[in-house]
């Protein structure tokens, strides 16, 4: 006798379903068509101008006008520039030590702003201010301040070494553009030292805390180690930022006094307004491919450690 086999209506055989591949899930082209939109313009904001200006840096176009192909001249030009020279060399000593500033004071205020004290949600808001205020205002205020406020005060309190603009200053106006920048970057590094703080389980300090350790051994043994990963982030993306500083430094010195603190951005932008297109379309696509090998290197070192 034959056995017959009967399906069910609107059910699938099982060995059917177990016939299907895996990973062989069909992508409709509905999904496409909206991804479309996003990826033109994305093509026409950045790929195809940074592929016309890497084009330029191989002329001798002044933006404008006529030009002819003259190949790495720009490039070689450029490498023996001692202005250009200086300008990396002060941003990325800039990039350093604002970073470190910003980074110290971020997680001592994060370590403050979560502990047990009053009005302490308050307080974060109050810290956070500075990040939604326009950089170039901020300048602008804070070069009052040096410029007039703060050498009155040392004049009327008899300190000589307040009585005179720290902005005029070619070895200490750096300094000034340190301090303004991370007043201004604090506020969100601190947003994610305390996300990274928060996420710590409370039983890990009463654990420590029953054992015997001090505040301080809680702090190094526990804390940092655990918002190890937070720091990697806030390291990677406060010196992507500080590279290419442009509108604090033109707010307090535009550069000055002299080109003392003239960045690597506001090099290629006057040299842009100076006439100087290809030539400073060279030095922006040499800037480009550093801080690519900056973005490669510090993606090599952090692989793999403290993923969040």
């Amino acid at each position: 006798m034959s056995t017959l086999t009967t399906a069910t209506p609107g059910v699938a055989a099982p060995d059917a379903a177990r016939r299907a591949p895996r990973g062989a899930r069909r992508t409709e082209p509905i999904y496409y068509l909206f991804l479309l939109p996003s990826l033109v313009l994305f093509t026409l904001a950045i790929p195809v101008p940074a592929l016309v200006g890497i084009f330029f840096s191989f002329t001798n176009s002044v933006g404008i006008g006529d030009w002819n192909f003259i190949g790495l001249t720009n490039y070689a030009v450029a490498f023996r520039d001692p202005a250009i020279w200086q300008s990396y060399l002060f941003t990325f000593g800039f990039a350093l030590v604002t970073v470190l500033v910003v980074n110290v004071a971020a997680f001592l205020l994060a370590v403050g702003l979560t502990s047990r004290i009053r009005l302490k949600v308050g307080l974060r808001a109050v810290y956070v201010i500075p990040m939604v205020v326009s950089g170039i205002i901020i300048a602008y205020v804070f070069s009052y301040l040096f410029s007039n406020s703060l050498p009155a005060a040392g004049e009327a309190l008899g300190i000589p070494f307040l009585s005179t603009s720290l902005l005029a200053n070619p070895d200490l106006a750096w300094v000034a553009i340190v301090l303004v920048t991370a007043w201004q970057a604090v506020p969100g590094t601190l947003l994610i030292y305390i996300a990274g703080l928060l996420a710590i389980p409370g039983d890990v300090y009463e654990a420590a805390e029953i054992d015997g350790a001090t505040p301080a051994q809680r702090l190094t043994r526990i804390t940092l180690p655990l918002v190890a990963g937070y720091v990697v982030i806030n390291v990677i993306l406060g010196f992507k930022n500080f590279l290419n500083a442009y509108d604090i430094i033109v707010g307090l010195t535009n550069g000055g006094p002299g080109t003392a603190t003239r960045s690597i951005a506001m090099t290629i932008i006057t040299g842009f307004n100076g006439g100087d297109y290809a030539y400073q379309m060279a030095n922006a696509t040499i800037f480009f491919v550093v801080t690519v090998l900056i973005a490669f290197l510090q993606l090599s070192v952090t692989r793999g450690r403290n993923a969040l």
